[in-house]
């Protein structure tokens, strides 16, 4: 339950804190004194969107906090937990679950267990048809629990063998399509015949290729500057050193350097020439050296940054290749065993959809006679179990609530229903049948009572007392029947302070309570209206 709810800076909300009892509370007063509010501080701790101008004006912040005991139950987090949502204008959002930060959708998943909010608009548990099924099987109690264990072991032991198969290529067509892929990717290394360093030779030459005739111009100029210039100058130096090396050994030794220099200078000037010759290339040539190269760049971006790399991956998926079409025997004895498993689970599956297809009836049957009660007779209720092939957590089964308001009419999922009035009624009518199974502890209901009156309005406040046997309800109301049935009442007015308008609640005493039921009822507190209002209270 909802032991205390804090509330600050939203719209007229100051600072707000309400103690919550145990059972059915009721909140009443007038429009605009911030009911509306008060529902919507508690969607937002548990998790639903914020508006910033939702925020009051003059503050930075809103903040919500609920203190929640939840006594022991099976895998549930047990005991006191405080739940806390602070929201800036800038949008920052901090969440926290007894002082450990959460995001925004774990704080809904675990609040989607603890509180259910029934409004005009809101999307409840029950509306969700994929939670149906364990509704029914709620319902139908042990009988049920004992055979769904055992298929949920065998479920996730089969979950188990498949993701082995997977891993290890079992599946038939994921093995073939993984071998497909390799085959390929190892066909297309093949037959680019790759060899190291040619990738470095091949830039090399397209570089000589894209600067030809600058190489070519330059070339030109060097090879006139050597052979018709700076040769004959040498040849003219050595003459000179001959005519005088007799007459000092040092100019014999100049003349032998100049020599040495003459003869590499010459052999420069040959591979200079030959060079000249071999810097015109075919247009063909060309085209042919850009798409070796493109061809090899689209290798290095799917298998290596490196022709050394790639021929190494290579060798790798031809390994892995091999070592897919050893796994064949493993992956048989897999398959043996999950077919052996699945023969089981069918086998509980079809006592699963036995037992639920016999229990709907009974549910709905229980259903449709509260409906009846709440002044909807031509209402009925249609549980619908559905078996399909592929299997599931909870068999084979598929199941969801439909719902037709009026005879003659075609029966619609339960999110589809259109009247608020019927919609709160058949929401009452499931839940004063699960509610003793249903084990969301706390269910909220925002104005449900919109559209019904007279005996259906006193049907609902009579289902939602005894709901309150099971759960702790807390209820927006303009209806004196309900607020009549409640077995704590509270009273939300404004006052204003400073120049600003805040919410207040008040719980009420008998005194009081009784005053505000005669309001409600009369929209004026006489002797008459206090009379009406004692006789509300004790039907």
């Amino acid at each position: 339950m909802i032991s205390t709810i804090q509330i600050k800076n939203i719209g007229i909300i100051n600072d707000l804190s309400i103690n919550l009892e145990n059972g059915l509370n009721v909140l009443t007063g007038e429009t605009g004194a911030g009911k509306t509010l008060l529902i919507d501080s508690l969607g937002i701790i548990c998790g639903d969107r914020f508006s910033k101008e939702m925020i009051r004006t003059g503050e930075d912040y809103s903040y919500v906090e609920a203190c929640i005991y939840l006594p022991q139950k099976e895998n549930a987090i047990e005991g006191n937990i405080i739940v806390s949502r602070e929201i800036y204008s800038n949008g920052r959002n901090t969440c926290k679950i007894n002082g450990r930060l959460v995001t925004v959708n774990e704080l809904k998943e675990f609040m989607k267990q603890v509180v259910d909010i029934h409004g005009q608009n809101e999307n409840q548990t029950l509306l969700e048809s994929s939670s149906h099924i364990g509704y029914l099987d709620s319902f139908i109690g042990k009988e049920l629990v004992s055979i769904k264990q055992e298929y949920r072991s065998l479920y996730e032991k089969r979950e188990q063998i498949q993701k082995e198969l997977k891993e290890n290529y079992g599946d038939e067509k994921e093995k073939q399509r993984k071998l497909d892929l390799l085959q390929y990717q190892v066909q297309e290394i093949s037959v680019a015949n790759l060899q190291e360093g040619e990738e470095e030779i091949l830039e090399e030459k397209r570089k000589i290729m894209l600067h030809a005739e600058k190489i070519e111009e330059n070339l030109k100029i060097a090879d006139v500057a050597l052979n018709e210039n700076a040769i004959d100058l040498l040849s003219e130096a050595m003459k000179a050193l001959e005519n005088i090396e007799e007459m000092d050994k040092s100019y014999q030794e100049k003349l032998e350097q100049l020599k040495n220099i003459y003869y590499e200078v010459q052999e420069l000037a040959r591979d200079i020439q030959n060079a000249k010759g071999h810097t015109e290339f075919e247009e063909a040539e060309r085209q042919e050296v850009e798409k070796r190269l493109d061809a090899i760049y689209s290798l290095k971006r799917k298998y290596g940054n490196t022709i050394k790399e790639i021929l190494q991956y290579q060798q790798q998926i031809q390994e892995e290749m091999e070592q897919i079409e050893n796994r064949e025997e493993e992956n048989q004895k897999r398959l043996q065993e999950q077919e052996k498993i699945e023969t089981q689970m069918r086998k509980l599956a079809e006592e699963m959809t036995n037992l639920r297809t016999i229990a709907a009836k009974k549910l709905e049957n229980s259903i449709n006679e509260e409906l009846a009660e709440l002044e909807m007779k031509q209402a009925k209720c249609h549980i619908v179990v559905k078996t399909r092939e592929e299997f599931n957590k909870n068999g084979l089964d598929y199941v969801e609530f439909f719902i037709a308001t009026n005879i003659g009419e075609e029966e619609k999922p339960l999110n589809k229903i259109a009247s608020g009035g019927e919609m709160s009624r058949i929401m009452l009518a499931m839940k004063s049948v699960l509610s003793e199974v249903d084990r969301i502890p706390v269910l909220i209901f925002d104005e449900i009572d919109t559209g019904i009156s007279g005996h259906a309005a006193k049907a609902v406040s009579k289902k939602m007392r005894k709901i309150a046997k099971n759960h702790q309800i807390l209820c927006v109301t303009h209806l004196a029947n309900i607020a009549a049935q409640a077995e704590h009442n509270y009273y939300i007015h404004k006052i204003v302070e400073g120049n600003k308008t805040k919410t207040k609640v008040e719980k009420l005493n008998d005194e009081k309570t009784l005053q505000e039921i005669a309001r409600i009822a009369s929209g004026d507190i006489n002797a008459i209206s206090l009379e009406h209002a004692k006789q509300l209270r004790a039907s």
